[in-house]
């Protein structure tokens, strides 16, 4: 028998809101614990929440750029159940009337796309975060720190439309993506202001009935979702075939063994005893309000890589690098239209600009190389003044002493060398001082070639004119 995996994702993203959503303290993280804590965001009787509008605003502009229907009026809910990082016994979440419906994301996996739908879009707050030391009983302890809690979330609920481990990922990828771009939420995993929950089951190709579900919780990877996904499959195919029931439960991702393992039997809706929370007004939000957030969004990363691609020549994989964030994207448009030479700013930009912020740790917004320096570069280049390495070391000295090129090339005597008979002093020494080299270019080996030029360039303080030597090179090899 031949099963097929049947998926569905859960996202839980942060939104990057200055304070909580149902009272002021900061979301800031890495605060002392318990430091960032009010009568509110603890629970405290006779305290009221007060809804965050930025956090609204923010839950909408996802929801937009998901293609999903704004619902006028939704219901916040009190969603009941104990445990010790919650602090009020209940979390306030949405249930019956969420704040948006329907929606999808398109996918491409091993060239098949896929239209992943969402069934719905809701805001809830976080709850707090419980610390665990020691190994044994004996030594074992537990702390709470309720800083997090009543920091604004989102949850993103999607159809299960998924069919393999890898669209998964994709899918937690793209979307990702689209929030950080959108500005809502900050994209960081490791401190847990992305996490996902992955409802699995199998069914025999063909059937049409849904499997038992499992539900894998709060996995901050895209890497360890697809390992636990995959884990998962294999496991219920694998109970399955031997006889046994897929049981309807809660796994954890156990990232140094690649196993899940249960956590706790999977509650249902009703074991939450879901009401409308009565210290909140239903949330209306009106058509003005909505025009007004699309009309603060930028252009998707999707519809911007393809009119980087048509208005620009670039290639697929550049355009795509490009627009990693808006912020790149606005950079690299700036250089292109200040250097009126796009392709030779994608270029530079994808390749030796993110090596320098990948090596120093850096954003595009901290990078001190600001589009029209960096334009002024590219022109000299371009235009035969510099050659590629002395550029790439002018970039370099740029960025560590904020210098204009122009002064840099001028001062340190870094211009291109295209006179015929300076260029030609070099090549000859550099012929008379690599006798094996050029004996086996002239016997056909023609890779040393290469390294000649090298030596042409090393001999001129990289400042030889690429084009000029090798020619002249070439001619002095064939004289000679």
């Amino acid at each position: 028998m031949i099963f097929e995996p049947v998926i569905g994702l859960e996202i839980h993203a942060q939104l990057r809101t200055r304070t909580k959503i149902f009272c002021g303290c900061s979301t800031a993280f890495g605060a002392p614990p318990n430091s960032q804590v009010c009568p509110v965001c603890l629970g405290m009787p006779g305290a009221l929440p007060v809804l965050n509008r930025q956090a609204v605003d923010y839950a909408i502009k996802a929801a937009l750029a998901l293609g999903c229907d704004i619902q006028a009026g939704s219901i916040f809910a009190r969603k009941n159940y104990f445990y010790p990082d919650l602090p009020k016994g209940y979390q306030i979440s949405q249930y019956e009337r969420p704040l948006a419906l329907r929606g999808g994301l398109e996918i491409t996996v091993e060239g098949r796309t896929t239209l992943v739908g969402l069934t719905r879009i809701h805001m809830e707050e976080d709850a707090g975060k419980s610390l665990h030391e020691g190994f044994h009983d004996s030594d074992r302890r537990t702390y709470v720190d309720y800083n997090r809690s009543g920091v604004p979330l989102i949850e993103i609920v999607s159809e299960p439309d998924m069919r393999s481990a890898a669209e998964g990922a994709e899918f937690f990828s793209r979307l990702r993506d689209i929030l950080v771009w959108l500005g809502v939420n900050d994209g960081n995993m490791e401190e847990g202001s992305l996490r996902c929950d992955a409802n699995v089951s199998v069914r025999p190709v063909g059937q049409e009935a849904f499997g038992t579900k499992a539900e894998v919780k709060n996995v901050n990877s895209f890497r360890y979702l697809q390992k636990a996904l995959e884990y998962e499959i294999e496991r219920q195919i694998a109970v399955i075939e031997g006889g046994g029931r897929v049981l309807q439960e809660t796994r954890l991702w156990d990232s140094a063994t690649d196993r899940t393992h249960s956590m706790r039997s999977k509650e249902e809706a009703h074991d939450y005893r879901y009401f409308p929370e009565p210290d909140l007004p239903p949330l209306v939000v009106d058509a003005a309000r909505i025009e007004a957030v699309r009309a603060s969004m930028p252009m998707l990363p999707a519809e911007r890589k393809q009119r980087f691609v048509a208005a620009y020549g670039l290639s697929e994989y550049d355009a795509g690098v490009l627009t990693q964030s808006v912020e790149l994207a606005d950079y690299f448009e700036a250089v292109a239209a200040e250097s009126k030479r796009a392709k030779l700013a994608a270029n530079t930009i994808s390749g030796v600009v993110m090596f320098m912020l990948k090596d120093r740790n850096m954003t595009i917004d901290e990078f001190p190389v600001r589009p029209p320096d960096l334009s002024t570069l590219l022109v000299l280049l371009d235009t035969n003044v510099i050659s590629n390495t002395v550029a790439k070391d002018v970039l370099g000295k740029m960025v560590e002493s904020g210098r204009d090129p122009r002064e840099i090339v001028q001062t340190e005597g870094l211009a291109q060398n295209s006179d015929e008979e300076s260029l030609l002093s070099i090549i000859r020494r550099v012929i008379a001082g690599n006798g094996d080299a050029v004996a086996q270019y002239r016997a056909g080996k023609a890779q040393t070639f290469g390294f000649l030029v090298g030596q042409v360039m090393k001999g001129s303080g990289g400042t030889a004119n690429p084009r000029l030597a090798t020619e002249l090179l070439k001619r002095e090899l064939s004289n000679t």
